[in-house]
């Protein structure tokens, strides 16, 4: 558990990125393929007596189970050689061990970390408790955000890398209505820092808002955000 109370902060090493390429999921035809045009900002919001514990558990299983589904279409081309660095768009993430080492790997390393950790996590009693009257631990709330934005990243790498071979599998809708859901819950809860987000936020403005839903407005930062982006396309950046 304890490569989820690690802390990474994201600096640019002054190196600067190759021509950034255009970016195929933001083209119009592929960002208005989705499986649904359910309003997903009332999907999120919390039930009337429901816990919140219980709320966030249910639904970042969920996700965990939906992202490595989505990330297991593309397994096959996400490999050492292909991906030789876990990265998105101009970040590049490392994963930290349980002595919160530092640990440069290939992307398929950095998802197995991820997924292997996550499942661990969720299986767990003592921290994902299903019995009835069991207490969840005073530290659920940070291991939820920590498991989301791992889950982000990885949702980022498939758009910024394997988007052409999502497209030749037909399931762009899914990642597209998967990404909605995902980031309108995050937000709605604020689960993960917007700043960690911020390398997305072109897809999330067109994704979220031609979703007919509020959730494109929400969420801290956003449009202070999309600046701050634009300041950082000639760096790349480390988390």
């Amino acid at each position: 558990m304890d490569w989820l109370m690690g802390k990474s902060k994201g600096k640019p090493n002054g190196k600067k990125s190759a021509p950034e390429e255009k970016k195929l999921y933001l083209e119009p035809e592929y960002t208005k393929s989705r499986i649904t045009d359910f309003e997903f900002k009332e999907l999120v919001m919390l039930p009337r007596e429901i816990d919140l514990n219980e709320w966030l558990a249910s639904n970042t299983t969920t996700f965990f189970h939906h992202i490595n589904l989505q990330y297991s279409t593309i397994s096959e081309f996400c490999t050492g050689e292909s991906c030789q660095t876990m990265a998105a768009c101009n970040t590049q993430y490392y994963w930290y061990d349980e002595r919160g080492k530092k640990i440069k790997c290939t992307a398929p390393q950095y998802v197995d970390f991820v997924m292997s950790s996550v499942q661990k996590l969720v299986t767990d009693e003592d921290v994902f408790p299903t019995k009835y009257g069991k207490e969840f631990p005073n530290s659920f709330e940070s291991l939820v955000k920590k498991i989301c934005k791992y889950l982000f990243h990885v949702l980022a790498h498939i758009y910024s890398s394997h988007f052409k071979e999502t497209l030749a599998l037909e399931l762009h809708g899914h990642l597209n209505t998967l990404y909605i859901h995902f980031i309108l819950f995050i937000r709605e809860f604020n689960l993960v820092d917007p700043k960690e987000t911020t390398i997305m936020d072109d897809l999330t403005e067109v994704l979220c808002s031609s979703s007919g839903s509020s959730g494109s407005s929400n969420g801290s930062g956003n449009s202070s955000g999309s600046s701050s982006s634009a300041g950082a396309q000639n760096h790349v950046k480390e988390r």
